[in-house]
């Protein structure tokens, strides 16, 4: 959590811990608080009130993978908090966007509107006629609709299966989106093989362990991640016996 800002739960007024009242008597309901008290923190905390979008983004994505931790560590209590922390970027960045006047601004209530509307577009199983098979009729559906928006959505040029893929996220769980994505998309599986005419076969390397980790239904990403907790938990337990 954000100990040093009143962005991090629990730490500041800002935090999602400190919190009035008690638990409402309907789900989300205590969202409807939520939102109450980001208007207020906008225009009475002086932090709150300066802070943008740009200067909000690095938060955003630290929560999120604090929130990964707190999973990792099997600690629900934690978890929950920081799944507290990332809802309070949301409600933030939507309190911010509700400022603007130029026409791009939207509200908390546009946001919410909008997965609501793509969750039932992308569900028509559940709030159509469509029948399915099972959870894997369920996905192919899925990327059926989404192709078919960023057609609909698109320029008129070509439509990549890899169109909405943010390029700069880290490079591990970007290449493992890559091969979903491609894969799914009927791509041959020899892609993958990026050796011939590389300046140097480490990154194919990485990249081919990733198509391995794929095809035993392992998330390299997740793997990695815990091969690191392990070493770091090594290099601990090595410190404490020197």
């Amino acid at each position: 959590m954000l100990a040093d800002t009143p962005a991090g739960a629990g730490d500041g007024p800002g935090g999602a811990g400190d919190r009035p009242g008690g638990a409402g008597d309907r789900p989300g309901e205590r969202l409807l608080d939520l939102v109450a008290v980001m208007d207020r923190l906008r225009v009475a905390c002086p932090w709150d009130a300066r802070q943008t979008h740009e200067s909000l983004a690095p938060h955003l994505l630290e929560e999120a993978y604090e929130a990964l931790d707190a999973l990792a560590a099997a600690d629900q209590a934690a978890f929950r908090d920081e799944l507290g922390d990332v809802l309070l970027q949301v409600v933030f960045h939507a309190r911010v966007a509700a400022e603007r006047t130029d026409g791009t601004g939207y509200t908390i209530d546009d946001v919410a509107d909008g997965i609501v509307a793509k969750l039932t577009r992308r569900h028509p199983h559940v709030f159509g006629d469509v029948q399915v098979s099972g959870p894997h009729e369920v996905k192919s559906n899925w990327d059926a609709i989404k192709a078919a928006e960023r057609a609909a959505a698109g320029d008129g040029g070509p439509v990549s299966a890899l169109d909405g893929i943010p390029m700069a996220q880290p490079a591990l769980s970007l290449a493992a989106q890559l091969q979903r994505r491609a894969s799914r998309a009927g791509a041959p599986a020899e892609l993958a093989d990026l050796s011939a005419g590389a300046a140097s076969d480490l990154g194919a390397r990485l990249f081919a362990l990733v198509a391995e980790a794929a095809a035993a239904g392992l998330d390299p990403e997740l793997e990695l991640r815990a091969a690191a907790i392990r070493y770091a938990a090594a290099v601990r337990a090595w410190e404490a016996g020197r």
